[in-house]
């Protein structure tokens, strides 16, 4: 008979993980570039012309994971150019989102300036100059002309029969990659439109952000073209140019009102994309009325380098302590539902992170996800909204949205056991309410007849789980929603039973790894 190798049956080797293949969504238009092209594509001159005239002494360079290839050629081209006396630093991993400014690891090395390359997001650093380098992504100017005129003649020529007042006015918006032809692309497109008599607005891109002070309020990019359209400007058009990405999403949320054209350079085609905005904004409202249900929130740090990202933080916190919801904040980094699924307890989380990473629409969370502002909508008494549509901390801080923060329900003396009707389920609720007298009651599981002075001395002030005696009876419950939470628990740990075991015998234990140790038998 052949001798088989023991295999534990829960168990497996571990080779699967070094053999399986992993598929990769990486833009060969960043891998096929040839190192001529490096002191072009990468900008090396104006990079090193910044870095001298700023006189930076350290300086981090921060790639996403599909340039980081490129990482090493453009470190050498930055270091033979700028000479001596300036140390340059590779940030490899990211904190948060690649898009983002990663001041805390670039504070690791103490420096004084960061290079951003790949695609950004543009907000508002807090702590650190940072110089963007966006990269040349290919596209073809005379098609995209061609595609983007063709389908905004046929909408602008409707427009003009449905409504006579006003001019039609073209924004164009792009993803940073293509910024270097923008200028062109603006001024060709509006020409293509001429018998029309329309404009095409463009802002062009900043290549540098600087941290501002404290008395100078920061307008981030990401919006200044939308604001001027959105508050001086009607039949507007928006003319987008990329592929599908969150940046597109977001624009089409924020932007509910305006009809919105992508050409994919890519795909070589432009298609009306402002159809999937209902069903988008839909699915959001879905995870307000989740919110709505929730007593007990998770306040996520998704940024650390966003202006505003503290004031903002301790804004909700105040809103949710009005509206006598518990929070906490938490600070995981890059998330998964792994990370987040260790807090039970925790019925919402807000994520607090710049505008192309706030928005998580993944099912593989155990608990909706939801952003400041859906935050608004779902604590307002009516539960209403317009659509409008708000990813901006400025505007959420300075109170400019349709909902706002201070229009958040508070205790209005009516009867806080009224139960509440969730749409989530179809079923009336009861809600709880955190930092208020009605969690600071005594609450004894078995009644016991005495109580300590100083157990209910301590009732108005916030207390743990206390245990009176070894029956586990329960004399003290406030304000803590992980102690409920424990509570409501089946199973709540090892039982300690002290004084009731005997202690053992002191033996040698098991020896070698879990998939089979030396004293198993085959």
């Amino acid at each position: 008979m052949t001798d088989i190798p023991a295999v534990s049956t829960f168990s497996a080797s571990g080779e699967d993980a070094i053999t399986r293949t992993i598929q990769l969504n990486i833009d060969s238009s960043t891998q096929n570039i040839a190192p001529s092209d490096f002191l072009e594509i990468y900008e090396i001159e104006r990079t090193v012309a910044a870095i001298v005239e700023g006189n930076f002494k350290r300086i981090s360079l921060q790639f996403p994971d599909e340039l980081l290839c490129h990482s090493v050629p453009i470190y050498r081209l930055l270091k033979s150019k700028a000479g001596e006396g300036h140390d340059i630093y590779v940030l490899a991993d990211t904190s948060y989102g690649s898009c983002c400014v990663d001041e805390v690891a670039a504070q690791h090395v103490d420096a004084d300036l960061i290079v951003h390359y790949g695609h950004a997001c543009l907000s508002q650093p807090s702590r650190l100059p940072v110089i963007y380098v966006f990269g040349k992504k290919p596209v073809d100017v005379d098609d995209c002309i061609n595609q983007l005129g063709r389908c905004l003649t046929t909408q602008l020529q409707q427009d003009t029969t449905s409504n006579s007042n006003g001019r039609p006015t073209i924004l164009l918006r792009y993803d940073v990659g293509y910024s270097y032809h923008a200028d062109e692309i603006a001024h060709r497109l509006e020409s293509e439109l001429q018998s029309l008599k329309t404009r095409v607005l463009h802002d062009p891109l900043p290549t540098r952000l600087d941290p501002k002070s404290t008395l100078q309020r920061p307008k981030p990019f990401e919006q200044t073209g939308a604001e001027f359209v959105e508050d001086s400007l009607t039949n507007t058009i928006i003319a987008y140019i990329g592929g599908e990405s969150l940046n597109l999403t977001n624009l089409l949320m924020t932007h509910s009102h305006c009809e919105v054209y992508a050409y994919d350079p890519s795909t070589r085609s432009a298609h009306l994309q402002s159809y999937r905005t209902n069903k988008l904004l839909m699915r959001r409202f879905a995870m307000v009325q989740r919110a709505r249900d929730a007593d007990v929130f998770g306040i996520l740090v998704g940024t650390l380098g966003v202006t505003s990202y503290l004031p903002l933080i301790a804004h909700i916190r105040k809103l949710l302590a009005r509206a006598r919801k518990k929070s906490y904040t938490i600070s995981v980094g890059k998330l998964n539902p792994a990370k987040l699924a260790n807090f039970m307890e925790i019925e919402c989380f807000i994520l607090i992170a710049c505008p192309e990473n706030s928005v998580i629409d993944a099912k593989e969370f155990l608990r909706p996800i939801v952003t400041p502002f859906e935050l608004e909508v779902a604590l307002q008494a009516e539960g209403t909204w317009s659509g409008r549509y708000v990813l901006d901390f400025e505007k959420l801080l300075a109170g400019d949205s349709e909902n706002d923060l201070g229009a958040a329900t508070e205790d209005n003396g009516g009867d806080p056991d009224q139960p509440t009707f969730s749409l989530v389920t179809g079923k009336y609720r009861q809600v709880k309410r955190y930092g208020s007298k009605h969690n600071l009651d005594v609450f004894n599981l078995n009644l016991q007849p005495k109580v300590e002075d100083n157990e209910t001395s301590t009732e108005g002030t916030s207390a743990a789980l206390t245990l009176r005696n070894q029956d586990s009876t329960l004399s003290k419950l406030a304000d803590s929603a992980a102690a409920l939470f424990l509570h409501s628990r089946s199973y709540q740990g090892l039982e300690t039973k002290i004084g009731e075991d005997s202690p053992s015998v002191l033996e040698q234990g098991r020896s070698g790894i879990a998939r089979g140790y030396s004293d198993d038998h085959s």
